[in-house]
């Protein structure tokens, strides 16, 4: 074969080589301007707002959850009503950039997909110096709201979501936390459904709306220049950041409650409380079980009571009083046993029984010592 090229090998070998420049000139061209900076067709960040009707918002972010998901729910419901109200740059913007973020990050049960889907509307709207209050006010509201709240309770009860799948009046719960994990679990426990009943995936798609209804609020008195943060951080975690934080052993940054989850090192009792609203009485299956030397025992009070949690044999003996009558308000709390008996000796291995006492109410629990 001759190894001279044809007229047409060479037109095309040259049309070939020139794409190539003209990629790599476009490549160079990006790395040299400044990194993701918007492009003639592309608008300027923060993208306008106007005011929303939170209700709107409210139907729109409970229709999308059964779409994509609790983040991609509050995000759309948030973007469906700017792309209304004012067109581009929100009606081609891709709300499904937010689907990884359905139970608390593709099902990680961290932050909850809402109000982070919400939040990053609001980071997309708001000057920098702002975002960080706009946003920890939606979290912190978040943490302190009974979810669902009243106004997504009346719309399912009066058939007016679009999204019409349960219409009755949900349990009502106080999470806490921004943690999925927790919002789900502790409300699941309350209203005794399984996490994939579709009573749970309703209270989350109404929760939805609600997150994104209230960001609208957010943004809606920042425009209007009448915004004021209304969360205030519970009294521990100040207690907590004296010691730990930036001004001491700089050890921890964070705003959510420390004792909801870490219970309180400063003190001798071995009980630690939950924030929540339980709907029954309630003994949980202690955990780890089997055990050893320790496990936690886990109750909860739909009102005010005295409780008598008690360790038994199996013969029916007393080993030992976890709680001796104690007053407890309505709530959720966490018991350590050490495997200890009422002298401090470790019990031997074998079966064990917890009975709780709360008013009329009685039961018992069996759990198994393993050494």
């Amino acid at each position: 074969m001759s190894d001279a090229l044809t007229r047409k090998q060479f037109l095309q070998n040259g049309t070939k080589a020139v794409a190539a420049m003209a990629v790599g000139a476009g490549a160079l061209s990006l790395v040299s301007r400044s990194p993701l900076s918007a492009g003639p067709s592309m608008a300027a960040w923060p993208y306008p707002y106007q005011a929303l009707d939170v209700e709107v918002v409210r139907n729109y972010g409970h229709q999308a959850y059964y779409a994509k998901g609790c983040c991609y729910g509050a995000f759309y419901g948030l973007v469906k009503a700017l792309a209304e109200k004012i067109g581009e740059p929100w009606s081609s913007f891709p709300a499904e950039i937010m689907v990884y973020g359905s139970g608390g990050g593709a099902g990680w049960g961290a932050t909850c997909g809402a109000p982070n889907g919400a939040a990053a509307v609001i980071s997309l709207v708001s000057a920098q110096a702002r975002i960080s209050v706009l946003a920890s006010e939606l979290f912190g509201w978040y943490t302190q709201s009974k979810f669902p709240t009243d106004q997504s309770n009346d719309r399912a009860v009066a058939h007016t979501f679009t999204e019409n799948r349960y219409d009755q009046s949900l349990v009502q719960t106080i999470s806490g936390s921004v943690l999925c994990h927790t919002s789900n679990a502790l409300w699941v426990e309350a209203a005794g459904f399984k996490n994939s009943s579709a009573e749970r995936k309703e209270r989350c798609a109404r929760l939805t709306g609600d997150v994104a209804a209230y960001a609208a609020k957010i943004l809606n008195d920042e425009l209007a220049g009448s915004f004021a943060p209304l969360y205030v951080a519970p009294a521990s975690v100040g207690t907590c950041m004296t010691c730990h934080g930036a001004s001491a052993t700089d050890t921890v940054a964070a705003k959510m409650e420390c004792t909801q989850c870490h219970g309180d090192p400063h003190t001798s009792s071995n009980v630690a409380e939950r924030i929540g609203e339980p709907a029954t009485y309630h003994l949980d299956q202690n955990y780890p079980n089997p055990f050893n030397p320790e496990t936690r025992i886990q109750f909860s009070l739909p009102k005010a009571e005295r409780v008598n949690l008690a360790v038994y044999d199996v013969h029916g003996r007393l080993v030992r009083e976890l709680t001796d009558f104690q007053e407890f308000a309505a709530g959720t709390y966490t018991v350590e046993w050490d495997g200890k008996d009422t002298d401090g000796k470790r019990v031997a291995s074998g079966v064990y029984f917890t009975r709780m006492q709360a008013g009329t109410f009685s039961t018992t629990k069996k759990m198994s010592l393993i050494k």
